[in-house]
């Protein structure tokens, strides 16, 4: 976006509107920090805002300020699309592509005509907002926010609970600051939030410190269902139905699983299957390190996507038809992933 358009965005929400906030299905830490955040400083300038969310998060971000005030679209659909057909204004944070929303969600979204603002921080965003402020080499969409409100010159108005979720989104898709797109700049706002009072470890603990029983059973369960294949510098993990039901998954019990197999040395593409027979799908995350794009790999062949080193996929395969998928795709990328370990 030009000076322009934030100059618009600027005059746009100078008077009270209704505005929605919708994130992406399945929402992760980046997804819940970035709207909630956007929705505390809305309030401040009397907007009626509501978030809506395509599905409910895992446990471990329930304690987000004003969790609790997000409208789940698959618990009540009728309140999640009166809410979309009112609004004046749809910003839609950390998703690039209506598709994300689900099926049904899309549907309502294709059909409203608000004006639609995009923040988001993935590659080969879609054409649907008037406003799309988007750059992938950004860290998360909670660090896009904090630039968002820099370039409306409202940094002023970041108090603790817009703070607080900013840090949590920054937290999280960093790898708690681990991975290679946390930047200089991503100190110095994380620093920024710190003098406003953010307490970061307390923020971590709510985030990490969360582990059960039956959720460290399934991880071991994980483990034990790894495979390497050494030929192409690649790990992957399956979970079956069966897996999840054996150890009670609750949402997020798997968050950061495909990790562990991506920390095996000498590996440096890795994935995790897991079998999701609501949906009737397989859903597969991809990591990677180095410049093996699995943002590309993703789309290419399980239509997902992401980022270079972090995306998603799925597929309406079985699980072991997906697997034997992905095995017989490999050899394609023998040399990109030579290459990328080599590097």
């Amino acid at each position: 976006m030009n000076l322009e358009d934030f100059k618009d965005i600027k005059s746009l929400l100078s008077e009270p509107k209704n505005i929605a906030i919708v994130s992406h299905r399945n929402p992760d830490g980046d997804a819940y920090g970035s709207s909630l955040a956007l929705y505390h400083y809305l309030l401040k300038f009397n907007h009626q805002v509501t978030v809506v969310s395509p599905n409910d998060c895992p446990a471990f971000l329930k304690w987000l300020p004003a969790q609790d005030k997000i409208v789940i679209f698959e618990k009540d659909e009728q309140k999640g699309i009166k809410i979309l057909e009112a609004a004046d204004i749809i910003f839609t944070l950390d998703f690039n592509a209506l598709h994300r929303v689900g099926i049904k969600m899309q549907g309502v979204l294709e059909k409203v005509k608000p004006i639609f603002i995009m923040i988001d921080h993935h590659q080969q965003p879609d054409d649907y907002a008037k406003y799309a402020y988007v750059d992938p080499k950004v860290c998360s969409t909670c660090q896009m926010v904090y630039q968002f409100l820099k370039k409306l010159d409202h940094l002023e108005f970041i108090d603790i609970n817009v703070g607080t979720c900013l840090y949590a989104g920054i937290l999280t898709d960093t790898g708690s600051f681990r991975f290679p797109s946390t930047t200089s700049l991503t100190h110095k706002i994380v620093a920024h939030l710190i003098d406003l009072g953010v307490n970061g470890a307390t923020i971590y603990n709510n985030i990490h410190n969360v582990n059960t029983y039956d959720s460290l059973q399934l991880l071991g369960r994980a483990l034990k269902n790894m495979r390497v294949v050494n030929k192409y510098h690649t790990a992957y993990i399956t979970l079956s139905q069966r897996d999840l039901l054996d150890f009670n998954f609750k949402k997020g019990d798997t968050e950061g699983v495909v990790n562990y197999a991506l920390s095996i040395k000498n590996i440096i593409f890795a994935a995790i299957f897991i079998e999701d027979k609501k949906q009737k799908i397989i859903k597969i995350s991809f990591r990677s390190v180095g410049n093996f794009s699995v943002n590309d790999f993703s789309r290419n062949h399980f239509n997902g996507g992401g980022h270079i080193n972090a995306a998603g996929g799925k597929s309406d395969e079985s699980l072991n038809d997906a697997v034997a998928n992905f095995l017989n795709i490999l050899p394609t990328y023998q040399e990109d992933l030579k290459q990328s370990y080599e590097k």
